[in-house]
């Protein structure tokens, strides 16, 4: 980890302890999961935006396109849409991702259906 790096998660992490439900945040505007779409592609080799996954607060379980994207705080924050509580949040540096997935109980990933090698003896 670079010393940049190090500034910036340490700066993200106090932060959040200082605020982790986000309980004393402004009232900001938001989107939709689907802009999840791009920044988690560069992490995964697919698209993260059809996964299913389980709020760990209220246990709804939804697609993460769903979630409502707060951008405008450092990095990425998704919140439930059902209890507001932090899913995910995602901060880029120059030279890494941090992704915190603990408002999660699970995340599904679709994949595709490679069926068995056909004439295989």
């Amino acid at each position: 980890m670079t010393d940049q790096d190090h500034t910036i998660a340490s700066a993200v992490a106090d932060r959040l302890a200082a605020d982790p439900a986000g309980a004393g945040r402004v009232a900001a505007e938001y989107v939709d999961g689907n802009m999840l779409a791009g920044p988690l592609r560069e992490i995964f080799a697919m698209d993260v935006s059809a996964a299913v996954g389980r709020c760990a607060s209220c246990g709804l379980t939804g697609p993460f396109a769903a979630l409502r994207v707060y951008p405008h705080a450092p990095g990425l924050v998704a919140r439930c849409p059902g209890c507001e509580h932090v899913v995910l949040r995602l901060v880029r540096t120059p030279t890494s991702a941090w992704l915190d997935l603990r408002g999660a109980t699970f995340l599904r990933l679709p994949m595709p259906f490679d069926p068995p090698p056909t004439g295989a003896a």
